[in-house]
């Protein structure tokens, strides 16, 4: 894992600036602090700062191919380079490396931008072609690795993450406000918005083309389902066997190709322990497993972490997160996600990749992505579950469904009813094409209550749902119900926040890789054409998953609750003692000064929550405390600041120069 940036020349003009591409580097040197380098013609400056994984001796970057025609600055990892390399050999190519960089150079001389689609990986790049005078971009198809550009004063600049577009003073700070919107709808901005106002971010499975100034992006894959009663129509045993196949092949192609030790995280749930028990099983490779444990009762799976560890004989390594550790680290969580949260769950995952890191490791397999490709979450069920009442909202028969969906409901069985028209008793056309995601929508939306009336308004002049839904493919109409849920979450949610905010951001703050098993492309796509019953069978989620490896996970482990990972929101900041940060940017001076929120709206609800110390608030209040002191944390790092944070823009040494405009190719210690 690295981080790339650059700097091209829209029309003739001055090389592009050193001076830029180094404050740039030094931004993104969280992401690479082995070692950096930068390439510059008259047209482009590209840099990179790279975490060695790969090639440790040979694969530093910028890489060129044979005749310097084309250079690479790439972030990520090519798990089929191996494979691709063979082929190309074949072809006639010469490889001076044994990296996955130099794989994609000459792939890109052979195929082309067609070539992108043969990659099993993960991974954002930029290739300057010096012939055609043109950059290319590239992002793998779920977004796992960011990637940013924004146009100005005759340069397109691209980089890992906003903070270094921020680098260049040109670059306009202001706060978007379809991006904020998207935030307090969908949890996040959705690519190619952003939270910042002429920044935009390259979407997942896409590559883009600058040329003559312009930019032209297309994808080169999407999330595709068959038509409603076309899926594959193997037997469940058939299936479960398939897919073992798959994920163990993807777990063992994560853990053994990297030069460095890898390890893996252990939530106690049924992703990471299939993940864990794999490696375990089918590598030779000694187990270091990392978990995040609560002091809070609440949040802690420990239990079922500890079971895996003992049943698994794995070297453990694990991390207590109190309401103190996340209340103190918050401004730094918001700093790497560069969004507004509506939840404080990066937070523990921050402090999780410090311990990795910490303990000696680079490299991290985790269980993200499972609950979207094998229909995990509770949205799925309650999705099935709404277009079952939806035929028939009068029946009680009908209603006491809920008793399954909810088991606390049983405690009180003549609510079930109520509840069901209550929750369930509005958007109910089937026809509608987010109907899944509505009743999530408009509970999120809420936090736009608290808003300053006239950002409100402005706000609302952007139907950001019907934006997203506009994205659905025409095909969609004849996808199972269930499939179109999982598109949504897929387009939404997995990018955006979980593998983003909770992902990559806190990973690589310190300087940790993560990799996803169950994102591999051959794994997704024949999910993507499972029968729905082999992924939700009635209301058991992910059932073929477990099918598959239900004689390596123990049965408590199997059929345990569904806990989706959460954390401390509003007692973080309010249970035992305030941190000063949160005085200073809530208070009145500070909230009139931003704009963005409602004063008195901000000053009662903060009452409210003082009172009771952050406890016993409801999820809605939750999240609107946690989206306030994000969004002003936001505000006040990268529009009242810079976007520079604590970094002193210095990139990681050696620094590997080769300037063709002044004739120079040499490797220096940076000295200022």
């Amino acid at each position: 894992m690295c981080g790339i940036c650059g700097i091209v020349n829209i029309t003739k003009g001055p090389p592009p600036d050193i001076e830029l591409i180094t404050r740039m580097m030094g931004r993104l040197r969280h992401r690479g602090p082995d070692s950096s380098g930068y390439y510059r013609d008259s047209r482009a400056l590209i840099g990179h700062t790279r975490l060695e994984i790969i090639d440790l001796e040979t694969g530093a970057q910028p890489m060129s191919n044979e005749d310097d025609s084309v250079w690479i600055t790439f972030n990520g990892e090519i798990f089929n380079y191996i494979e691709l390399a063979y082929e190309l050999l074949g072809l006639g190519h010469n490889f001076k490396t044994k990296s996955d960089t130099e794989v994609i150079i000459h792939a890109y001389e052979e195929w082309g931008t067609s070539s992108f689609e043969r990659f099993n990986g993960q991974w954002a790049f930029a290739l300057w072609d010096r012939k055609k005078g043109r950059i290319i971009l590239s992002r793998d198809r779920h977004g796992i690795r960011p990637l940013y550009y924004a146009a100005c004063n005759n340069k397109f600049l691209f980089a890992s993450e906003i903070k270094a577009l921020f680098a260049d003073k040109d670059v306009e700070r202001d706060l978007d406000m379809a991006g904020l919107s998207e935030s307090f709808t969908f949890w996040s901005p959705v690519a190619p918005r952003t939270a910042f106002k002429g920044i935009s971010e390259l979407r997942p499975g896409h590559y883009a083309v600058v040329e003559n100034g312009r930019v032209m992006s297309g994808p080169y894959w999407s999330i595709s389902f068959p038509d409603a009663g076309a899926e594959d129509n193997k037997r469940e045993e058939e299936n479960a066997r398939l897919f073992r196949e798959l994920l163990i092949d993807s777990s063992q192609l994560r853990f053994t190709r990297s030069d460095v030790p890898v390890g893996a995280y252990l939530s106690g749930g049924i992703d990471s322990s299939i993940t864990s028990s794999i490696i375990a099983n089918y590598t030779d490779a000694p187990l270091r497993t990392f978990s995040i444990r609560f002091t809070d009762s609440e949040f802690d799976e420990g239990i079922y972490q500890k079971e895996m560890v003992n049943r698994l004989g794995t070297d453990h390594r694990e991390i207590e997160i109190t309401h103190k550790d996340i209340g103190e680290i918050f401004p730094a969580v918001v700093w790497h996600t560069e969004r507004p949260l509506l939840r404080t769950a990066p937070a523990p995952l921050f402090l999780l990749s410090k311990l990795v890191r910490e303990t000696g490791f680079k490299v991290v397999v985790t269980g993200e992505g499972a609950d979207e490709v094998m229909a995990g979450y509770d949205i799925f069920r309650e999705t099935m579950v709404r277009y079952f009442l939806a035929r028939d909202l009068s029946s009680t028969k009908r209603a006491s469904i809920l008793l399954r969906l909810y088991p606390w409901m049983a405690r009180s069985p003549g609510r079930a009813p109520a509840f069901a028209r209550a929750f369930f008793g509005k958007g109910l056309d089937p026809t509608d094409p987010g109907f899944s995601h509505r009743p999530r929508w408009d509970t999120t939306s809420t936090i736009k209550l608290v808003l300053n009336p006239e950002l409100r308004h402005e706000m609302e002049k952007t139907d950001v749902v019907g934006d997203l839904l506009s994205g659905l493919p025409d095909a969609s109409e004849k996808w199972n119900p269930l499939c179109r849920a999982q598109w949504l979450e897929m387009v939404s949610l997995l990018s955006g926040y979980i593998l983003s905010a909770q992902g990559d951001r806190m990973l690589m703050a310190n300087s940790v890789e993560g990799r996803f098993p169950f994102l591999d492309c051959n794994l997704v796509d024949f999910a993507n054409h499972l029968p729905p019953r082999h992924k939700l069978l009635a209301l058991d989620e992910k059932h073929l998953l477990k099918t598959a490896f239900k004689d390596i996970i123990p049965e408590s482990i199997l059929k345990r609750p569904k806990q989706p990972y959460r954390a401390p929101d509003a007692a973080s900041f309010f249970h035992s003692n305030t941190p000063d940060w949160v005085d200073c940017i809530t208070s009145e001076h500070a909230i009139k000064k931003a704009g963005i929120f409602n004063p008195k709206a901000v000053s009662k609800l903060l009452a409210k929550c003082r009172k009771v110390k952050g406890l016993g608030m409801s999820n809605t209040d939750n999240m609107r405390i946690v989206a306030i002191l994000s969004t002003m944390l936001l505000h006040h790092q990268f529009l009242e600041e810079d976007g520079r944070g604590e970094c002193d823009e210095r990139p990681a040494v050696p620094v590997t120069a080769i300037d063709m405009v002044k004739h120079f190719r040499h490797t220096v210690c940076w000295s200022g």
